[in-house]
């Protein structure tokens, strides 16, 4: 029998050593996929600015509160201060009481107080009128553009040849303080309560 191989058996044997090299490899992905992850992004995209925009606003707003409270708080000590040194009264001193009366007021308020200055002394001069002021709260009633209204609250202890034993009172001033002109004093009322013969 013939031996010779034949061009079949040139072909490699079932389980050789020769693999066929495989092709590049592809991936389909289907066109509404890609759609809906581009939508997708967008939505977070849109999510993040709106989330980032509602936090600054936020922020934005609690900054703003604090910085009212902060005025407000400040108003609020200015017209305690200012009742308290008000209030407070030494008939042998009464240059310096003015000088509180005018401390920290507008130039309109504090040439009121200069006018007004010699018939206060001529009550305050007889009576002898010695006063002390502790103070007791302050609360702005109103606020607009920057103009506040304070009612200060003060104790106030007074001596004079009427009362040589002291008398207590509590006196109420309502004090008016522009933000806008660098916190002056504009205004003030209840003087009367703090003084005799007002």
């Amino acid at each position: 029998m013939d031996k010779t191989p034949s061009a079949l058996d040139e072909s490699p044997a079932e389980g050789g050593s020769q693999a066929t090299q495989p092709g590049p490899a592809t991936v389909t992905l289907r066109r509404s996929v890609l759609i809906w992850a581009g939508v997708g992004g967008v939505v977070l995209a849109a999510a993040a600015a709106v989330f980032g925009s509602l936090y600054v606003s936020e922020s934005g707003a609690r900054n703003d509160d604090r910085a009212a409270a902060a005025d407000r708080e400040h108003a609020e000590q200015l017209a305690e201060d200012y009742a308290v040194g008000a209030a407070t009264v030494d008939f042998q001193d009464l240059d310096a009481w003015l000088g509180r009366l005018k401390e920290g007021t507008s130039d309109e308020l504090a040439a009121r107080f200069e006018a007004t200055s010699p018939p206060l002394r001529e009550i305050l001069l007889p009576l002898q009128w010695k006063s002390t002021a502790s103070p007791i709260a302050a609360t702005v009633e109103t606020e607009a553009d920057g103009v506040y209204t304070v009612n200060a609250f003060v104790d106030v202890d007074s001596t004079s040849v009427q009362n040589p034993d002291s008398a207590q009172s509590t006196v109420t001033y309502s004090v008016t303080i522009d933000r806008n002109a660098g916190w002056e004093i504009t205004d003030v009322g209840g003087l009367d309560g703090a003084i005799p013969g007002r």
